[in-house]
């Protein structure tokens, strides 16, 4: 399934929330949790900035805000939930059926949301972005695998059946043809399955491995 990291810019379509992180911009805003609605969102946010309470004042004084609870707050970070009616920001996000993956990060206005989805639905998000007006920056896009969608149903019920019964284990525990008995298939065949399964794991780790180390450099 892909993955998209997307930076945006909040402040472009007057976003409350985007623009007190612009008044404080040295801050880190982690939206922890967020459940949208029609008339707006419920939101769980952590702040990691030395101004605590100043920030709260700003969010008690903000029209935006339905109500806001105070969890905690001290000398590094303040964390609390609030109401708010107005979404804008969030508006691509509800209207592409798209869930974030959280925390999304908020500095200086703007977001960095990380999403999981099909191609399309993807697409659908940054469809919904431009209609939007939001300006937005593709930072990653990655095609990540589970074992499931990376091998056929019977590679990976090989697979399965092979880490069960201790065929990777030393000593094994399990021979070829005893998981070839099991799978109803001769050593022979239960051998070719045994290493086209392995070789797309193999493949698969390798590309990802380059990958990540091409992005590092």
């Amino acid at each position: 399934m892909p993955k998209i990291q997307v930076k945006l810019d909040g402040t472009a379509v007057d976003g409350w929330l985007a623009t007190i992180s612009s008044e404080f911009p040295d801050a880190e805003f982690r939206l922890m949790a967020t459940q949208l609605r029609d008339d707006g969102a419920f939101v769980i946010l952590e702040v990691l900035t030395p101004k605590g309470d100043e920030l709260v004042r700003r969010f008690e004084n903000t029209p935006e805000v339905d109500a806001v609870d105070v969890y905690h707050t001290d000398e590094r970070m303040v964390l609390l939930q609030f109401q708010t009616s107005a979404t804008k920001s969030y508006d691509p996000l509800r209207r592409s059926k798209n869930i974030s993956i959280y925390p999304t990060i908020l500095r200086d206005g703007w977001f960095s949301v990380e999403l999981a989805a099909s191609h399309e639905q993807l697409s659908k998000y940054t469809d919904e972005l431009a209609a939007a007006g939001i300006p937005y920056e593709i930072v990653s896009l990655v095609q990540s695998h589970t074992a499931s969608e990376l091998l056929t149903d019977r590679q990976w019920e090989f697979i399965t059946e092979a880490i069960e019964r201790g065929f990777y284990e030393t000593p094994r525990r399990c021979t070829l043809a005893e998981l070839g008995d099991v799978l109803g298939i001769h050593k022979s065949a239960v051998s070719r399955l045994r290493h086209r399964a392995e070789s797309r794991v193999i493949k698969n780790f390798g590309a990802e491995a380059a990958h990540s180390e091409t992005n590092s450099n």
